[in-house]
């Protein structure tokens, strides 16, 4: 097991994010403490989770037990004291943001370094980012947020794409920067599209 580093922090911050996002969900729908803990674990850890299968890796949740314990403490605080979180939609839309960015650029990483071809290591990279949202979306009966808010898989694919594209320079601008560069751009895109509220095209009835 890895200490601690800059880019394990990183991780288990994003993993909090996304727990919390999944147990603010299920606060939503008035789950027990049971039902908050179990959305908000799966939604941080699942898209991790699938991103191992499909590239036949051992899943990093089974490996490591910090990213669970991170998840479950960050669920278990959201059920205790998410009437004083609900005031804090801005930021927890920009941990969000960040979640997603994280989660993006080291799916995308982790699927070049395993061998895959460049479109594969992207859709690894994508589901990583958001696939812990889907299922949480799907266990609280919602339609996933993938398919209402179009810039939240599009500003990952965004990002992917710079990972996958920078990777035959990294040796000259270096992983960290490749990294910080896709993730701020996710970043950025995403806040964008909340704001200024960006959709693809809807049909007109």
């Amino acid at each position: 097991m890895e200490p601690f580093t800059l880019t394990l922090v990183a991780e288990l911050v994003g993993t909090a994010v996304f727990a919390a996002s999944g147990a603010s969900a299920a606060v939503a729908k008035r789950l027990d403490m049971f039902g908050v803990v179990v959305i908000g674990a799966i939604t941080a850890l699942g898209g991790g989770a699938m991103r191992d299968v499909l590239i036949n890796a051992p899943p990093l949740v089974l490996a490591d037990w910090r990213y669970a314990a991170v998840a479950v403490l960050a669920a278990v605080a959201v059920f205790f004291f998410h009437p004083a979180l609900s005031r804090l939609r801005i930021a927890m839309l920009l941990l969000d943001a960040a979640g997603l960015a994280l989660f993006t650029v080291v799916g995308t990483a982790k699927g070049l370094d395993y061998g895959l071809a460049v479109y594969a290591a992207c859709i690894v990279g994508v589901l990583s980012g958001v696939g812990g949202g889907i299922l949480r979306d799907v266990l609280t009966q919602e339609i996933p947020v993938i398919l209402r808010a179009d810039f939240y898989a599009l500003a990952a694919a965004i990002g992917s794409v710079i990972v996958a594209a920078g990777a035959p320079l990294e040796s000259r601008i270096g992983s960290l920067a490749l990294s910080l560069t896709a993730a701020t751009v996710i970043f950025v895109v995403r806040l964008i599209a909340i704001k200024y509220r960006w959709q693809a095209p809807k049909p007109k009835f």
